[in-house]
């Protein structure tokens, strides 16, 4: 069993219940999915950029990468319909609390400059998306065989009902806010 896992049974779960008041065990927050994805831009001009950042994907995450089409032709950004311009995994169980103590305990303090994750970066329904500049961060990725910098987006999904339920979900977690 993941130890993220294994500590939200054993006290996160308390400690949110006390927080926000509240019985019933079904009726607190918790953590749906994560979704991470990367934008490779670059893709229409070199196909292989493409290949390698969906492996690198499938590195960092231990799950297959789905590769994203484009839905419109944008003439500005040369981007024909049904071009693939991404990848992306949907990590869930398992998996997803792995990635996520692995996201807080290893690849956040490992970021240049970091100061806390901003505590706007929610939606409004409860989820929490952050950017990260580079892959380089996550220790799968070996910095020798790195051809091409890429960044990439890490959306949790929870089942809370607003920002500041999902911000103590998050929090008890252990992800770095700012002050």
């Amino acid at each position: 069993m993941a130890r993220l896992l294994e500590k939200y049974r054993s006290s996160i779960i308390r400690d949110i219940a006390k927080k926000l008041g509240r019985d019933n065990p079904m009726d607190l927050p918790r953590l749906q999915k994560i979704v991470v994805s990367m934008g490779v831009g670059k893709a229409t001009e070199n196909k292989k950029r493409l290949d390698l950042a969906a492996a690198e994907l499938a590195q960092i995450t231990g799950q297959k990468a789905m590769i994203t089409r484009a839905r419109k032709s944008v003439s500005a950004f040369k981007v024909r319909q049904g071009n693939a311009i991404g990848c992306k995994v949907t990590l869930r169980g398992q998996r997803m609390y792995e990635f996520l103590d692995r996201l807080v305990s290893i690849a956040i303090p490992r970021i240049r400059d970091f100061r806390g994750l901003p505590r706007k970066s929610f939606d409004g329904r409860g989820n929490y998306t952050l950017g990260l500049s580079e892959q380089t961060v996550f220790p799968e990725i070996n910095l020798d065989k790195v051809e091409f910098v890429q960044g990439m987006d890490i959306t949790l999904v929870t089942s809370a009902r607003s920002d500041s339920e999902a911000f103590e979900l998050l929090r008890a977690f252990g992800m770095p806010f700012r002050n």
